[in-house]
């Protein structure tokens, strides 16, 4: 296989899998704020309402720097004026370029989009097909308040139900199960906040697996595109991200006639571009990938869609304005104007590759490989019977969205267990994605 080109050099990206062994010295990270109460009397991820001063240059000095950062020059769009959110980031989710990014690196409670770093994690380590049931102790310690799937104990779940639970419904509680089966919350924060660091997503710092709100638990529009550009590379997280529905076990009962039964209900995601909503339509060519919302974060969104041929990434936290579905709004903007601006729009910045990736793209003689697979049977990427991936919407213009594209394409670097790793590999979404029709 040919040397990766210059120009690929960006969009090296790494599954997080077998990534710890590596070390390379990283920029450093600012020191999170310290927490403050909130109005309600909980803790607060950011004690005043405008950015520091000084922020992380981690991918570039401009995006350290508060306020919006856009090289705007002849030919590119101007950017939409109706953007609310404290911080935001729209990039090449191919070549890494950061195209705009308004307090990219601004440390904000980040809610249940922190869940892409929990999957992103744990998803190498078990079968879809492994089955756990459920004791009470697994569902400890679950916030007040916290959204959820529906779990119940005694109860017997496949691995697969469990992380249909985790992206469609943002469950908590299958948060916890499943962290109950990787040895404990605290293991799992534990591993969080060292795949963080291996990623070189340094303004975060997880205290929750969850995202539930907690003292000191933050993260930036900045690390959760990378966190998510590094899920989108596993197969099973393309699938999860990008099922709309799903049949969800419920719990056994006896029917009339004495018999045994355990019917499912459905579920769907709760990512409203995804999905649709009364006043959000499906945006074209989206393919998830988390959103969120509690008190201290506000709304917060990661999307990923594909239009042309191009693959963007956009996170959105905190809108200042009250609307209804104001994150997927202007998530959905800024998507416009990003299609609009590739390719005309100089970069302010880079998502930069993982540590040992950025080392292992250093060595000479790598030998390519194929896919590392996002599950613990490696990566096979089935849906499961009653699971409706319906992920991409086809583009604006007629293309087929996402089904042709989303992967990560283009200069893409994997290091995978044995220190091989691949170089220009397309990652598609899953076979199982039905292209939506247009109306």
């Amino acid at each position: 296989m040919p040397a990766p080109k210059k120009t690929a050099r960006r969009s090296l990206l790494v599954t997080s899998a077998a990534l710890s062994s590596l070390a390379l010295a990283a920029p450093a990270a600012v020191a999170a704020p310290s927490p403050s109460p909130s109005p309600s009397g909980s803790p607060s991820a950011s004690p005043s309402a405008t950015p520091p001063a000084s922020m992380s240059t981690v991918g570039g000095a401009r995006l350290g720097q508060p306020g919006t950062q856009v090289n705007l020059a002849s030919g590119v769009p101007v950017l939409p004026k109706d953007v609310s959110a404290r911080s935001w980031i729209v990039a090449d989710a191919e070549t890494g370029d950061v195209l705009a990014a308004h307090n990219a690196h601004w440390r904000l409670a980040p809610a249940s989009t922190l869940k892409m770093l929990f999957a992103d994690t744990l998803l190498p380590k078990f079968p879809r097909t492994a089955k756990h049931k459920v004791a009470p102790s697994d569902l400890a310690g679950i916030g007040s308040g916290s959204s959820m799937v529906g779990i119940k104990e005694d109860e017997t779940y496949t691995v697969h139900d469990l992380w249909l639970g985790v992206f469609l419904r943002s469950g908590n509680d299958a948060v916890h199960v499943l962290s109950a089966m990787n040895k404990g919350v605290e293991n799992t924060v534990r591993e969080m906040n060292e795949h963080a660091e291996e990623l070189q997503a340094l303004d975060t710092h997880v205290v929750s697996p969850d995202g539930y709100d907690a003292e000191g638990q933050v993260s930036s529009a900045y690390d959760l595109t990378l966190i998510a550009r590094s899920g989108m590379q596993k197969k099973d997280f393309r699938e999860y991200a990008s099922t709309v529905t799903a049949k969800f076990p419920g719990e056994t009962k006896k029917d009339k006639k004495g018999k045994t039964v355990r019917k499912s209900f459905e579920i769907q995601n709760t990512n409203r571009l995804l999905a649709g909503d009364s006043d959000v339509p499906v945006y074209q060519g989206i393919a998830g990938v988390k959103n969120g919302n509690t008190t201290n974060a506000g709304a917060t969104f990661t999307g990923v869609a594909e239009r042309n041929g191009k693959v963007l990434l956009v996170t959105v936290m905190n809108p200042e304005k009250d609307e209804h579905n104001e994150v997927y709004k202007e998530t959905a903007r800024l998507f416009d104007w990003g299609f609009k601006a590739a390719g005309k729009v100089q970069p302010v910045g880079e998502l930069v590759p993982p540590k040992s990736a950025a080392q292992a793209s250093a060595q000479p003689g790598a030998n390519p490989s194929g896919e590392a697979g996002g599950s613990g049977d490696g990566g096979s990427g089935t849906a499961g019977t009653g699971a409706k991936p319906v992920a991409s919407a086809p583009a604006a213009d007629g293309s087929s969205g996402i089904g042709v594209a989303l992967g990560i394409t283009g200069g893409v670097l994997v290091l995978l267990a044995g220190g091989a790793f691949l170089v220009n590999r397309r990652w598609p979404l899953p076979d199982l994605v039905r292209r939506r029709t247009r109306p």
